[in-house]
């Protein structure tokens, strides 16, 4: 059971964590959007650039202060840039998921094995006692077996959703980066347009 405990303290510990972060990235996206958009096409690149710094919190925001800043670079290597900005915003987001994949996986495992150590003594207890056996030298080995299994499956399950629930914010947020990069792009190539003319 210690095992078991320790996992879901670290489990639960990676879960609160990544839900407190997920929830201060809260942002209206079409209303960022929208407002950057307005303040590039009318060449206010500095309040473009404070409304980012508002909501730096954000991955959409972080990567796109990186893209207004280097607006000036060719479209390929600013695409690169915001591409690479945009993986690293990722990367921070999946960050512990795999330690609570593991937690995940073992856990129920752990209670497994917890369930054969509890028959083995449920066994041994009746080797011993023979013909004698009764209820109460088996129902230690056989509580053992069950508690540990039920405990492995109780960490296992919420941290199962837990777990989805991240990698579904983490699937949109990459889809958002995307989409609303290639649109960025189209934006800072408009105002360059402009300016030369």
């Amino acid at each position: 059971m210690w095992p078991i405990a320790a996992g879901s303290i670290i489990g639960f510990t990676i879960a609160i964590v990544k839900f407190w972060s997920f929830r201060q990235m809260r942002l209206n996206v079409f209303e960022f959007i929208q407002g950057i958009f307005k303040e590039l096409k009318a060449g206010r690149v500095d309040n473009a650039l404070e409304l980012c710094n508002k909501y730096s919190h954000h991955p959409l925001a972080a990567v796109f202060k990186i893209g207004i800043e280097r607006r000036v670079l060719p479209a390929d290597r600013l695409e690169k840039i915001l591409e690479q900005a945009g993986n690293n915003q990722i990367q921070k987001m999946e960050k512990y998921l795999g330690t609570l994949v593991s937690i995940i996986s073992i856990e129920p495992l752990l209670g497994f094995l917890g369930t054969i150590t509890g028959l083995i003594r449920a066994f041994m207890s009746w080797e011993k006692a023979g013909a004698n056996i009764t209820v109460n030298a088996l129902a230690g080995g056989i509580y053992e077996a069950m508690i540990t299994t039920a405990a492995g499956l109780s960490i296992a399950i919420p941290l199962y959703l837990c777990h989805n629930y991240f990698i579904s914010r983490i699937k949109f947020t990459a889809n958002d980066l995307n989409n609303h990069c290639i649109q960025l792009l189209e934006a800072i190539t408009e105002m360059k347009e402009a300016s030369l003319k």
